[in-house]
């Protein structure tokens, strides 16, 4: 089940062209309706549930199915995204309420490094090894099963 706006909580990110959620999803989905002001999954039936529109919406708008492995049938799960942090909150069928606090990545968009300063080998593409292996690994080379 993908994730769909609440319109009465939606305030359609107070009337700027794009909202948080159209910018977070990478599947571009959200759209703002115009008249109503409001955000609306265009697609449902496209949508990844990577949570991207929910971890962005400054209105706790969106509501969300929990993965069984953290929230269990008949719970609700609300994510509150602060500057550096997202709190999720479960609230469970009998009213019991839990919250998780997770950090987020602070560091400005494009300035990551892809391979994290090891040196990266992509010449051999048959090779077992991965995009900084051996060097990521602290090894000469990367181990391969004996046949």
């Amino acid at each position: 089940m993908p994730t769909f706006v609440m319109t009465e909580k939606c305030d359609g990110c107070k009337g700027q062209d794009k909202t948080a959620c159209m910018h977070a999803c990478p599947n571009d989905l959200m759209v703002l309706d115009k008249e109503k002001m409001k955000a609306y999954n265009r697609h449902p039936e496209y949508c990844w549930e990577c949570l991207c529109c929910a971890k962005a919406c400054a209105q706790q708008a969106m509501d969300l199915r929990g993965y069984a492995d953290f929230v269990p049938m008949g719970a609700t799960c609300t994510p509150l995204r602060g500057s550096d942090n997202i709190m999720w909150t479960i609230r469970f069928r009998n009213g019991m309420i839990k919250r998780f606090k997770f950090p987020i990545r602070t560091n400005e968009e494009g300035s990551a490094v892809p391979d994290g300063g090891f040196p990266a080998d992509q010449d051999d593409l048959k090779s077992p090894a991965l995009f900084t292996e051996p060097a990521s690994l602290l090894l000469d080379e990367v181990p391969t099963p004996k046949k």
